[in-house]
């Protein structure tokens, strides 16, 4: 070996380290390593177990309430519904009463219209009788007044009198009645 080798041998190599600083780091990393594995990972991995539980109760708390709204869409979907089907309902008993008011009010219309009409007639009926009344009272006057000018002598007797109206008025309406049918056999 010639004394350039031995030389070499001699000096250690810089990039490696001398063999008791190799033993004393190789003594810390394990003293490291035993407390890290002793207490620090048991507590990460406590820490890491309760967050992962947590997170999945907020995913069951989340789930629970998306349940409990589909749950109660439906049930405002009935609920809206039911509604309609009362408000249909309320339409058509408004719309049944309607017509019943309004056939109330058209059977009072057509009474009190019934009720006007025959009052009317009897006040014509009343009123023609009444001016029968006076023609007969009139005229019966008059013919009375014209057969005591003609016969010029009065007629003052009550039921000579009453006997030559009655037959005056007679031949009167029989002339009428007989002009009447002939009329109507005329338009027929």
């Amino acid at each position: 070996m010639n004394a350039a080798t031995l030389a070499e041998e001699a000096t250690p190599n810089p990039l490696l380290p001398a063999s008791y600083d190799i033993l004393w780091s190789a003594v810390c990393i394990a003293i490291i390593a035993f407390f890290l594995v002793r207490y620090a990972v048991p507590r990460l991995t406590a820490m890491l177990d309760e967050r992962a539980a947590k997170i999945e109760a907020g995913l069951q708390q989340a789930e629970r309430a998306q349940e409990a709204a589909a749950a109660a869409e439906e049930q405002i979907a009935a609920e809206l519904g039911q509604a309609r089907r009362e408000a249909a309902s309320v339409r058509e008993q408004a719309q049944a009463e309607a017509k019943e008011i309004v056939a109330e009010a058209r059977a009072k219309a057509q009474a009190e219209a019934d009720r006007v009409t025959e009052t009317a007639a009897r006040q014509v009926e009343a009123d023609r009788q009444a001016a029968q009344i006076s023609l007969r009272t009139d005229v019966g006057m008059l013919a009375t007044e014209l057969a005591s000018r003609i016969v010029g002598e009065s007629v003052r007797d009550q039921a000579l009198q009453a006997r030559v109206i009655d037959r005056f008025l007679d031949e009167l309406e029989a002339q009428t009645a007989d002009k009447g049918a002939a009329a109507t056999t005329r338009e027929a």
